[in-house]
């Protein structure tokens, strides 16, 4: 769904925009509103222009919705544009910035000239943002680091952002080769992603020329024989088409990492062999010993098949040589999903409609999370009304409408380690995840170690608490927290959102080793967030994990009598 993309951008922009020319705050959050609306529409906005529904979106007033009429007129809004005329383009760039915000952004603009990011950079460097009225050190600090989030922001993109882009391209050219995949970082399902690389086999004019024809394609960068480069969405594709003997080793080179590709290098010089894109070849007789199929190159290296997610140089050679890699969790083996929003906070999809959805996708439950009632921005839910709603949700289950909804809560952990909701109430649910949202500056080790010591606590929710480019992970002692889920039986979530994918690879790798459970969760806040799902495995599998270690892989029942028995002995 481009289109509610690009249009919350806008309405998000217009209201940056706002806010630096210092417009009235009424008039800032409509427009923060409408873009946070339309993020989340789980329709494709475009549609209901179309079939002249727009007024019918909960939270889209006349004005708002001309204004999206317009869009799709006129290819823009008036008001957009007047207001980038008003703001020199460089500057708005800064609005990306973390940290930084409209108000400081206008106040250092007007104060010191900054119209750039090298302005920026100088105005952090030199001091004088920090002499600027009501800056102090800490907060130029957390500019300081938004900067550097910002930067690296510029150089890759998100995951769950490069495989649509990529599959998009999948789905085009897939008619046109005899075999094609995606490779690079994207197939080893890295949180981020620079420049998206695929491969193919088959006729080569047809496959090039259909590339750069790809619904999408902003510029052709580069158009050969065997390669071809594009943009799309801003970013840079880029296609290589090889023999169909080659394809296994170029497949192999091109997904990496370097690093594995060296060490692999070194095993076959070892061997008298040399590796390439090209094949596998005997450096004595130059004769050409596999390439075919990527399996032929391990196994003639002596090496079990290593899946890409693990190809990072991180033991999965010795692994592989002494044939003991994991049987990785697969992309199919998820039986449900343990951490959703609904429309009784800050959702958009009502209880039955995740119900239906969770039995399209094969899921055999889905784990209500909505938010508790400190997050009054959410609607959080309070007592009453997560009693109310388990009510409801044992009713559908008793209905056997869709798959089974386990009655759950985003419980938030307020800064002195207590829970926000009674004991009374959280011991009626099936699935308690206990997260932070506030005070993300304040170390979070004993607050989380509280909420693992809670008997209520199943999971706690994006451990971290970064989010990809924009924050970064709070303070905390994480091998703290670690031992005390292991010793509590506390699990602890992959968040499987593109912007968080938290807890990332590396620290559920160790929390598996230290006997912690991980359980997966999208986080979503309407039903086209539900695909997220597969990031999260992507993250789970870099992790090195079975399906015994993840919690999603359970069947009901199972995970049921583990609530109840296992993880609630504390």
């Amino acid at each position: 769904m481009e289109k509610n993309r690009e249009l919350a951008k806008i309405f998000d922009r217009i209201a940056d925009f706002l806010e630096f020319k210092g417009d009235s705050i009424y008039r800032i959050n409509a427009y923060r509103k409408a873009a946070r609306v339309i993020k989340d529409l789980p329709e494709d906005i475009e549609a209901l222009y179309k079939e002249d529904r727009l007024k019918s979106i909960p939270g889209i007033g006349e004005k708002i919705a001309s204004k999206i009429q317009q869009y799709f007129e006129e290819g823009t809004i008036q008001k957009f544009e007047e207001l980038r005329r008003e703001i020199p383009e460089e500057l708005m760039v800064l609005l990306d910035v973390p940290n930084l915000g409209p108000k400081t952004l206008r106040l250092a603009y007007q104060s010191l000239g900054v119209r750039n990011l090298e302005d920026l950079k100088r105005a952090v460097k030199d001091g004088s943002l920090a002499r600027l009225p009501g800056m102090g050190p800490k907060k130029v600090d957390k500019i300081r680091k938004g900067l550097e989030i910002f930067l690296r922001g510029q150089e890759r993109m998100l995951l769950g952002e490069a495989l649509q882009i990529g599959e998009r391209i999948l789905g085009h050219l897939s008619p046109l080769a005899i075999r094609i995949s995606l490779a690079g970082s994207l197939r080893r399902m890295k949180e981020t992603v620079g420049d998206l690389d695929v491969l193919a086999t088959g006729d080569r004019h047809n496959i090039i020329q259909g590339f750069v024809e790809t619904p999408g394609v902003t510029e052709v960068l580069a158009k050969g024989e065997t390669k071809a480069s594009i943009l799309m969405d801003d970013r840079q594709v880029d296609l290589r088409v090889v023999k169909e003997e080659e394809w296994g080793s170029a497949l192999q080179y091109f997904t990496g990492s370097k690093e594995h590709n060296v060490h692999l290098r070194e095993m076959a010089k070892e061997r008298g062999l040399k590796i390439s894109e090209y094949g596998v070849f005997s450096i004595e007789t130059g004769d050409r010993l596999a390439g075919t199929t990527e399996e032929e190159v391990y196994h003639l290296l002596g090496l079990e098949y290593i899946p890409p997610e693990l190809r990072e140089d991180r033991g999965e050679i010795e692994a592989a040589r002494e044939k003991r890699l994991p049987r990785l969790v697969g992309y199919d083996q998820v039986k449900g999903d343990l951490h959703v929003h609904s429309r009784w906070s800050d959702g958009t999809a009502d209880l039955e409609e995740l119900a239906r959805e969770g039995a399209r996708l094969g899921y055999e439950y889905i784990a209500i999370t909505d938010h508790s009632r400190s997050m009054k921005i959410a609607h959080g839910l309070d007592e009453r009304r997560l009693e109310e709603q388990i009510k409801v949700i044992r009713d559908i289950n008793s209905r056997r409408i869709g798959c089974h909804l386990l009655a759950g809560i985003e419980v938030d952990i307020h800064p002195d380690g207590s829970l926000d909701l009674d004991e009374a109430v959280l011991k009626e649910l099936d699935w308690v995840v206990a997260s932070i949202h506030s005070h993300f500056h304040q170390d979070a080790t004993e607050r989380l170690l509280a909420a693992c010591r809670s008997p209520w606590v199943h999971c706690i929710g994006h451990p971290t608490g970064r989010i990809i480019f924009s924050r970064d992970p709070y303070p905390l002692d994480l091998d703290a927290i670690l031992r005390e889920a292991a010793a509590t039986g506390t699990a602890l979530e992959i968040n499987s959102h593109q912007d968080r994918l938290d807890l990332n690879d590396i620290h559920a790798r160790k929390a598996q080793e230290m006997g912690v459970k991980l359980a997966l969760g999208t986080d979503a806040h309407h039903l086209g967030q539900l695909w997220m799902i597969r990031l999260g495995i992507g993250v789970a599998r870099r992790a090195w994990l079975e399906s015994r270690h993840v919690l999603n892989t359970y069947p009901l029942e199972e995970l049921l009598a583990l609530t109840k028995k296992g993880i609630r002995r504390k």
